[in-house]
């Protein structure tokens, strides 16, 4: 059941995963157990909660409580919570220990502390998936929730992060993407595998690789070759110096979107909806 438990000063420990551990301390939280990662909104923990992510424990405003916005959401939890389980705490804040915290306005007045998941392998992510995208030093948290968006919206069925990559639970990639971290299957690339091993693990399942590059000798996105490739890696790079000369070398095609106007490139994220849209199947 959910145990409610008042905070009364913005110091208090119950409060230090919302505001004051940084990311990489929730990363470690249970070390070396997953750690923790924080969703912000009601909607976004809606999503979480769907996806079958375990919260841990939860700060609402008192707000959300008295005009019951947050009733649905806490509903949800319990009934989703296992029946072994311990009292879920569930912390209430007013309005003035809410605002002193940091990032409040993005909140909405809702936060969770949720367990992270041991992640699938590349293998296991890729099985099933027809195009996935493999973002490739992708470090800007907003550009990655961007290209999760995308994903989701545009037929790409899988993301792979080569690292490093920022995280996709990092709360403000999350909250970019509107959740859809939690609905597009992911997996982290080993780096002992990147990229020569994964490279053979996209030929041995029958991936064709396009790797987004500004080079002389690369092909058009609407190439009709393009087309014909059943399972297809897309591969984009990093936002200020693109991919590297070793991933392009074993890429099967590179890439370039069309450009006018004396425009030489877009931004990665823009980048990904273009070619998600172009490159999806279409039977």
């Amino acid at each position: 059941m959910l145990r409610f438990i008042k905070i009364t000063d913005i110091q208090d420990p119950a409060v230090d995963p919302y505001e004051r551990l940084s990311e990489p301390q929730l990363y470690h939280y249970y070390e070396p157990e997953p750690g923790i990662f924080i969703v912000e909104n009601l909607r976004l923990i809606e999503r979480a909660l769907h996806a079958g992510y375990e919260p841990v424990s939860v700060l609402l405003s008192e707000k959300l409580l008295r005009h019951g916005t947050a009733q649905p959401v806490l509903a949800l939890m319990e009934e989703l919570m296992p029946k072994d389980r311990e009292d879920l705490p569930v912390y209430t804040a007013d309005e003035e220990i809410m605002s002193a915290m940091s990032g409040f306005s993005l909140t909405r007045g809702a936060l969770c502390a949720m367990r992270r998941r041991p992640l699938p392998s590349v293998e296991e992510v890729c099985s099933s998936a027809k195009r996935i995208a493999v973002l490739v030093n992708i470090e800007n948290p907003t550009n990655t929730g961007a290209i999760f968006r995308s994903a989701a919206a545009l037929g790409a069925d899988a993301v792979l992060l080569a690292p490093p990559c920022s995280d996709p639970l990092q709360r403000r990639a999350a909250r970019v993407s509107m959740g859809t971290v939690f609905q597009v299957p992911w997996a982290v690339i080993p780096a002992a595998d990147w990229p020569e091993k994964t490279f053979g693990t996209f030929a041995k399942l029958g991936f064709k690789s396009a790797a987004l590059a500004l080079k002389e000798d690369s092909i058009t996105l609407d190439a009709p070759v393009l087309k014909t490739c059943d399972r297809l890696a897309i591969l984009l790079g990093n936002e200020n110096y693109g991919l590297p000369d070793e991933v392009l070398s074993l890429s099967d095609h590179t890439v370039i979107i069309p450009m006018g106007n004396g425009v030489d490139s877009l931004n990665v994220a823009a980048a990904a909806a273009v070619a998600f849209w172009e490159l999806r199947r279409r039977n």
